[in-house]
């Protein structure tokens, strides 16, 4: 074991408390009765999301800045977003100007954001890798302090305050869930659970799509995975540094990835049941809970992280009906263009307590004979067994399958080919 694992220590944790007390959040542990029943354990949830900026981040910005004998001319980061705004938000406070390069394709959320904090968003076409190739550039250029994201001792211990209040708040957990991208968080607050209480299992949690610190694990060294899109993108990173990664292998249990379908229903199902809107990176921990990639017999704790959610995103994720129960449905109806044939239809699927969404009328599908229509409903439906429920109601009401359709009604069914 190399000695750069000596670079953080639990007394580097505790003198970084004490350094951003007056800046960073106490964010509450949230227990949760409905997660709970889903996954057979209880569960609370750290709402890292309510910290100032939106996430962790905060906490090692915070924490490099406050640690420099002297303020610099200027700072400059890149990130995907939370790291962004952390570091904006960060600086702003110490009056120091600034500077933060970006994927392109950064949610627009996170790019407005970081420019709240007054800092210069600069965007660079590519992913996080070639933000920080070109963030290092323009520090050289500049005369600029670089603030990595994840690869500085100063940043891991300030992100591994998190972990000495999870076993404060929460001493009866057996597990801690963390979300993991670069593994500054994982490994910081892995050294602060493991430091103070070695019986706790800390797991990571990654992105199916991009999973560099299990490829890492697996290699014993550090390695890099291709970027790729996820839900997770505030996790897309291509893989840790030595310097986490070494944090990792001695404080963390296991590091899981998660597929994009349960990070998905995970961002809905927290939305229905917390009413709390996060990111898909800060809904890995709950996602590897729910999809049983993580067993636990005692209390967890998944931490949540991030709250700038792409709204578009969201409404795509909602349409799908990613909540785990397959809610969204469109029923199509042949029926014949006369009076009634609605309302018809819409009291069968009222009485089963279908909500409709939307409601399409053609009359011009040349597959139509004349005189017949198509109608089209969204469904928002209780998952499979509703929808066969509806299905039978139909049936008896008259309703047969259509070649065209999912139904063809009794009036039109006496129209002629």
């Amino acid at each position: 074991m190399s000695t750069t694992i000596d670079a953080v220590t639990i007394e580097d944790v505790h003198a970084a408390r004490a350094r951003i007390a007056g800046a960073a959040r106490v964010t509450p542990m949230w227990p949760s009765v409905s997660l709970s029943d889903l996954a057979g354990v209880p569960v609370l949830l750290k709402c890292e999301h309510l910290q100032r900026g939106g996430s962790f981040k905060f906490r090692g910005a915070s924490n490099m800045l406050g640690s420099l004998a002297e303020p610099p001319r200027g700072v400059i980061a890149a990130s995907a977003g939370n790291h962004a705004q952390g570091v904006a938000l960060a600086a702003a406070e110490r009056g120091i100007p600034a500077t933060v390069v970006m994927p392109a394709n950064a949610p627009l959320a996170k790019q407005a954001a970081t420019r709240g904090y007054e800092a210069e968003v600069v965007l660079v076409d590519g992913p996080l890798e070639d933000c920080i190739a070109h963030a290092q550039e323009m520090a050289a250029e500049r005369d600029l302090l670089f603030v990595p994201p994840f690869d500085n001792p100063a940043i891991v211990a300030g992100q591994a305050t998190l972990g000495l209040e999870v076993i404060e708040q929460a001493p009866e957990a057996t597990t801690v869930i963390v979300p993991a991208g670069g593994g500054g968080l994982l490994a910081g607050v892995g050294l602060a659970v493991k430091s103070l209480r070695p019986d706790i299992r800390v797991i990571g949690a990654q992105s199916q799509a991009m999973p560099g610190v299990v490829a890492s694990l697996l290699a014993g060294a550090p390695r890099t995975v291709p970027f790729v899109q996820t839900l997770a993108d505030g996790a897309a990173v291509a893989g840790p540094s030595a310097l986490t990664l070494e944090l990792i292998e001695r404080y963390v249990d296991d590091v899981v990835a998660v597929h994009e379908e349960d990070i998905a229903r995970t961002m809905v199902l927290l939305i229905e049941r917390t009413k709390f809107v996060i990111e898909g990176a800060g809904a890995l921990g709950i996602a590897a809970l729910l999809a049983r990639v993580v067993e636990a017999d005692g209390p967890v704790v998944p931490v949540l992280s991030g709250g700038n959610v792409d709204i578009n995103l969201l409404d795509r994720i909602v349409e799908r009906g990613l909540t785990g129960e397959g809610r969204r449905r469109t029923i199509t109806f042949e029926t014949a263009h006369a009076p009634g044939e609605l309302a018809r239809i819409s009291r069968i699927i009222a009485a089963q307590g279908v909500n409709v969404i939307e409601v399409e009328h053609d009359l011009v599908d040349t597959h139509l004979p004349v005189g017949a229509a198509l109608l089209s409903f969204r469904l928002d439906i209780a998952g499979d067994e509703a929808y066969e429920e509806l299905s039978e109601a139909l049936r008896e009401a008259g309703m047969r399958p259509g070649t065209v359709s999912d139904f063809v009604t009794p009036a039109a069914q006496s129209i002629p080919p």
